[in-house]
């Protein structure tokens, strides 16, 4: 396994009546579903393109069946980091 890892914010975790910033869905290309697991408690880092300020979270948990993972920050991620990439470190 690559020390730093790309992976791809698809959206944030959606509630029936609310949405949560912090916590975001996020792929990674080439994973198999029984392959997710190994990334939890791995930490992500995302970076700013353009100020190149970086907001640290971790991978907490699975998400349905395709492989995806939830991954929680420290701080609400702004609506311009969905579809951009993350690093798993």
């Amino acid at each position: 396994m690559v020390s730093d890892m790309k992976a791809w914010i698809v959206n944030y975790r959606l509630g029936g009546k609310r949405q949560y910033p912090r916590e975001v869905i996020i792929e990674i290309p080439g994973i198999t579903p029984k392959e997710a697991g190994k990334f939890l408690n791995k930490k992500v880092i995302w970076r700013h393109p353009k100020t190149g300020t970086t907001i640290h979270g971790k991978i907490i948990k699975i998400h349905g069946r395709r492989g995806r993972l939830i991954a929680r920050f420290r701080k609400g991620l702004p609506g311009q980091a969905l579809g951009t990439e993350v690093e798993i470190i």
